[in-house]
């Protein structure tokens, strides 16, 4: 490989990255690692004060970036955050999709509103916001990359708790990821997802907190260690740049070596 390729194939110089749910303890991660490399990154959550606060450190440390509002609960906020990026910033290169929430119910107890609470947001709102980043990148006709974080819970089941409405939803994500894939193949526009496993982030804090779930957890993972929102980084950053261009429809699982032992 020439030397010019190898230092570029990690390169977002120019790129315009959107990252949905980027405020969280991974969001803000890849948020991070994406401006890192060159990229101007677009924030956006249910909570505008976050997004623009870490839009903020971002300018500050010398990176280009901004912070929106989006309910993911609802199409029509979607749709208006994603027109309002692609309006001011002339396109969206980049989908990072980083939303998703946990209403934990063992089965015999799952209501219809958590289920569908869960539902709207893992995936209801992956597939809309995927829709309507993809009309912008057709109609520029410069190719691009959509990324959603998913969980080794997209295929693995969890004894004992109450997972029903998270795992079927991001279970879902896995077979949204392939089908876009298929559809946006011959517009130059990869779709992938990451799958991590415990990562330490406030939606994990009860788990880690616990010493007794704790160290059941790592008693599971192969590595010996629980994830950290930077194991995720690289990940995204390869589905990002050119790096990734020959691939699409692929699930990489950030699991300290989970799904490869079950």
């Amino acid at each position: 490989m020439p030397d010019d390729d190898a230092h570029s194939i990690f390169d977002l110089s120019g790129k315009i990255a959107f990252v949905a749910g980027g405020y969280g303890g991974i969001g803000s991660a890849i948020a991070w690692g994406f401006a890192r490399h060159g990229a101007s990154v677009v924030i956006a959550g249910r909570d505008a004060g976050k997004a623009q606060a870490l839009a903020a450190r971002l300018v500050d440390a010398g990176f280009g970036a901004a912070g929106i509002a989006m309910d993911a609960h609802s199409v029509a906020s979607i749709e208006a955050a994603v027109s309002s990026v692609a309006e001011r910033f002339g396109g969206i290169d980049v989908l990072m999709n980083c939303i998703g929430i946990q209403r934990e119910q063992a089965l015999l107890d799952v209501t219809e509103d958590a289920y569908d609470d869960v539902y709207r947001v893992n995936l209801k709102a992956a597939m809309f916001i995927a829709q309507a980043v993809a009309r912008r990148q057709i109609a520029a006709a410069h190719g691009g990359r959509q990324i959603h974080l998913l969980s080794v819970r997209a295929q693995l089941g969890l004894r004992d708790r109450g997972y029903s409405a998270y795992c079927s939803t991001k279970g879902g994500v896995v077979m949204l990821v392939k089908q876009h894939a298929m559809e946006l193949a011959r517009h130059g526009i990869t779709v992938n997802g990451i799958a991590p496993t415990v990562v330490r982030t406030e939606m994990a804090r009860h788990w880690l907190d616990n010493p007794d779930t704790h160290a059941q957890i790592v008693a599971r993972i192969p590595l010996g260690r629980v994830g950290e929102p930077h194991d995720v980084v690289g990940a995204a950053l390869f589905f990002a740049a050119p790096a990734s261009s020959f691939v699409t429809g692929q699930i990489l699982y950030v699991d300290g070596g989970i799904t490869a032992s079950q």
